[in-house]
């Protein structure tokens, strides 16, 4: 019927409103935070400095209306400047940042606990923007000259001049080196997802390649061995029967040789992980040598490449080496895969990534151990056993890869 259809239930203009103000820019700092899989209130944890703002009266003329007021009315500005900054794309949200700071300044003569949207201003502006150290340093520099001569006119005592500019410039600059190292790890963590789609790009054209070559002209040679045998055995001729045989042979030819190059793309993986490595431990100054990834299941395969990607993480992070050396070896029915480096060594506690290696290798039916003298580097080896339908390691498979 006509008159039964039910209203639309269209949502509050309000909610609508405040989701859009909080919806984050796909180039924010809440995005960037997002993509690298943590939460997007990770970075309102900053905010617990500005508990200063609450403990500046504890330390002059005490709890005031005055002051009151003036927060009252600041204090819910300076959470929406800063959810801005966090939520606006990056080539204008400097200007909620730049917001604080003259917020600060205009308050300056009635309200020193505006001091700290200062330094809340000069930090969020680094956190906005994708300048250089320079570049920086220079908006630091200028902002705390804008400050003291504000701060002289208005008649603040010289040690506000001193140590107000210190503290900017201290978390100023620590926030730099931070948000340096994070473009840093973002720009390792996209070359090394270049490498893995290069490497297995690569891959595929070989097996295209591959498959084309050893397939191509068998086939054709057995279709025609087959036209053959037809046309005998249509004639009666008796060597139908031996054009047949001779087709089966060659078939199963091509099939053992499928069998080995699928047995040969089967390092590709751990192959991949490997020039992933290397190309992180190289931005490091870090050189890395391998020997040949021999063949090998394919979960074990994916099982030591995560172990390797994890341990190459860890080396950039803490060891402080120059030179690591992975080899792959057969003892006892067991792949051994041996990660060392000549780093500072002294690991004993064992933290998520070191624990997640043992996780794996025992997810294998193997075993991981570490052997880390302080000052001697690490040595971390994983033996994995390998069943009987395992490929035999041949000699040749473990000779050493040119790593320079």
């Amino acid at each position: 019927m006509i008159g039964s259809d039910r209203p639309r239930l269209d949502p509050p203009v309000s909610s609508s409103w405040l989701a859009s103000l909080l919806r984050p820019a796909p180039d924010s700092a809440v995005a960037e935070l997002l993509r690298r899989g943590k939460s997007p209130w990770s970075g309102a944890i900053h905010l617990l400095w500005s508990v200063w703002i609450f403990l500046t009266p504890v330390l002059g003329n005490g709890f005031t209306l005055r002051w009151l007021l003036l927060t009252l009315v600041s204090y819910p500005l300076f959470l929406l400047f800063y959810a801005k900054v966090m939520l606006a794309p990056r080539h204008h949200a400097w200007r909620y940042a730049l917001g604080m700071i003259v917020m600060a300044l205009v308050l300056l003569p009635w309200y020193p606990s505006g001091l700290s949207y200062f330094v809340f201003g000069c930090v969020m502006i680094r956190m906005s923007s994708r300048g250089g150290w320079w570049q920086y340093l220079l908006q630091l520099t200028g902002l705390n000259l804008l400050f003291c001569s504000t701060a002289l006119y208005f008649g603040y005592p010289w040690q506000a001049m001193v140590w107000m500019p210190a503290v900017s410039f201290i978390v100023g600059l620590v926030v730099n080196v931070e948000a340096l190292s994070q473009q840093r790890d973002v720009a390792l963590q996209l070359s090394q997802d270049e490498v893995r789609r290069l490497a297995t790009t690569a891959e595929r054209e070989r097996i295209g390649r591959d498959l084309h070559d050893l397939l191509g002209h068998t086939l054709s040679l057995i279709t025609l061995k087959l036209e053959l045998a037809r046309k005998l055995h249509d004639r009666g001729d008796v060597r139908a029967r031996q054009e047949i045989g001779e087709a089966e042979d060659i078939a199963r030819e091509a099939l053992a040789q499928v069998r080995s190059a699928v047995t040969g793309i089967r390092a590709s993986d751990l192959a991949g992980e490997l020039a992933s490595a290397r190309l992180l431990l190289e931005c490091q100054q870090v050189h890395l040598q391998y020997t040949t990834p021999p063949a090998m299941p394919v979960e074990v395969e994916r099982g030591l490449a995560l172990v390797l990607r994890e341990a190459a993480t860890n080396i950039v992070r803490h060891a402080q080496a120059t030179r690591v050396q992975v080899d792959f070896m057969l003892e006892d029915r067991q792949l051994v895969m041996q990660i060392r480096d000549d780093g500072r060594g002294g690991v004993h506690a064992e933290g998520n990534g070191l624990s997640g290696m043992r996780e794996r290798a025992a997810a294998l039916g193997g075993q991981l151990t570490l052997q880390s003298p302080r000052g001697a580097g690490t040595v971390l080896t994983v033996r994995v056993p390998l069943m009987a339908a395992t490929t035999p390691l041949s000699s040749t498979s473990l000779a050493q890869d040119g790593a320079a």
